[in-house]
């Protein structure tokens, strides 16, 4: 029995460090769940595909006033790929203190266009009629 409570004692203490571990690691980050999705989606021109990336604050830009207000940045992918993000801020919380160089997750929809896209759609939809995306910032989720 002992042997036993000991080998589960082991098994906790390496599951506590190795959580740890990953979860305030510097290392680079694994690639976000479906940006194959977005990579066939940029590389075939397509639009209204839902996507899952990630990518570096390369720009911030000013805030579309036209209309819905959204907030906008250029995010570089891992690929070298520059999208710009528009959240839309009438429906979600703006991601506060955004910089150049701020790692930033999202699920939205893609639209291709020649300077290489556009992500949005990264809030809920109030009318429940598509589906939910968000914005992922320094452990917060923006939706």
């Amino acid at each position: 029995m002992k042997k036993f409570l000991s080998v589960i004692a082991i098994i906790a203490v390496l599951y506590v460090a190795w959580t740890q571990l990953n979860g305030n690691s510097d290392s680079p980050k694994p690639p976000a769940p479906g940006s194959a999705v977005l990579t066939n989606a940029i590389r075939d021109h397509r639009s209204g595909v839902q996507v899952t990336g990630e990518g570096t604050v390369t720009r911030i830009l000013s805030d579309d006033n036209d209309g819905s207000r959204h907030q906008r940045f250029i995010l570089t992918l891992a690929s070298g790929q520059t999208l710009l993000v528009a959240h839309n801020i009438d429906v979600a919380p703006r991601v506060p203190a955004l910089q150049r160089g701020d790692y930033v997750t999202f699920n939205g929809v893609y639209e291709w266009n020649p300077r290489g896209g556009v992500i949005h759609w990264t809030h809920h939809d109030p009318d429940g009629q598509h589906p939910t995306g968000w914005l992922k910032h320094n452990g917060q989720t923006f939706r």
